[in-house]
């Protein structure tokens, strides 16, 4: 049976707008159609969903802001540190990249994750707005700070910037090899820092969130997370580690998305 609940996706204070003229939403699998195990909001065309059901709960997600399925804008996401600017020419196409900005009311940004971070920016005093997906390689490679810069080209201010990461694996949930974290140390060895040893010898636990917030911080915008991890709440999010651990053949994926409304 089609679970006909409305979407109610979690927020940020640090977002919110006095003015209301931006909206946004971490969304979670609450207020969807997708059944077995996409149930709820599964927004994932890359999935093995029906897309009758996916583009059933893109819908859904783009109606929250009041706006139809084709205001909703989203990329192919590759893991990558590149940025696509949309205005009012956006014509839903899905370009190669892991973020979105723009500066045009009433187009909804959005990214796909289930564990990697979903960021959502806004700069509410000049009316630009960005959304990223950032996994250990996005964030590595600077798809933060190219969002950012991507937003400023638009016009806004570094220091009216606010960046909210939404829930994403933790370190509890995220154990890696010595050659993720010798990757991490090449880059910078005080990347040691977001990693603990774990029970297995050789293996460490990853703080993908605090990485997240460090290159934010770095890149000198006011930063906070939702402190929700994916994997364990299976109940409320997708999760692809999770997934893989279950043995299940395919996984969903949630959207977070942000809106310049007026």
């Amino acid at each position: 049976m089609l679970d006909d609940n409305k979407p109610a996706p979690l927020e940020s204070p640090l977002l919110s707008d006095e003015t209301g003229t931006i909206r946004h939403g971490f969304f979670t699998r609450k207020g969807g159609v997708s059944t077995g195990i996409y149930r709820g909001l599964n927004v994932g065309l890359g999935s093995n969903d029906a897309r009758e059901a996916v583009l059933e709960n893109r819908t859904r997600v783009a109606g929250w802001f009041a706006q139809p399925l084709e205001r909703l804008a989203t990329v192919h996401q590759i893991h990558s540190p590149d940025v696509v600017t949309v205005d009012e020419t956006y014509d839903g196409r899905r370009d190669q990249a892991d973020a979105l900005v723009t500066r045009t009311p009433g187009l909804v940004l959005g990214v796909l994750a289930a564990d990697c971070g979903p960021i959502l920016f806004a700069d509410a005093d000049n009316g630009v707005i960005g959304a990223a997906h950032a996994g250990w390689k996005g964030a590595l490679t600077g798809v933060l700070e190219n969002t950012i810069e991507a937003m400023i080209a638009l016009g806004a201010k570094r220091a009216s910037i606010r960046a909210c990461l939404g829930p994403s694996i933790s370190k509890a949930s995220y154990e890696v090899g010595p050659e993720f974290v010798a990757r991490f140390l090449e880059t910078d060895p005080d990347y040691a820092r977001f990693f603990t040893p774990s029970k297995r010898e050789g293996h460490s636990m990853f703080d993908l969130p605090a990485l997240t917030l460090m290159r934010l911080e770095r890149a000198g915008v006011e930063a906070q997370s939702l402190g929700i991890c994916t994997y364990p709440d299976d109940e409320r999010f997708f999760s692809y580690r999770r997934t893989t651990h279950a043995g299940e053949p395919d996984y969903g994926r949630q959207i977070s998305a942000i809106a310049i409304t007026g």
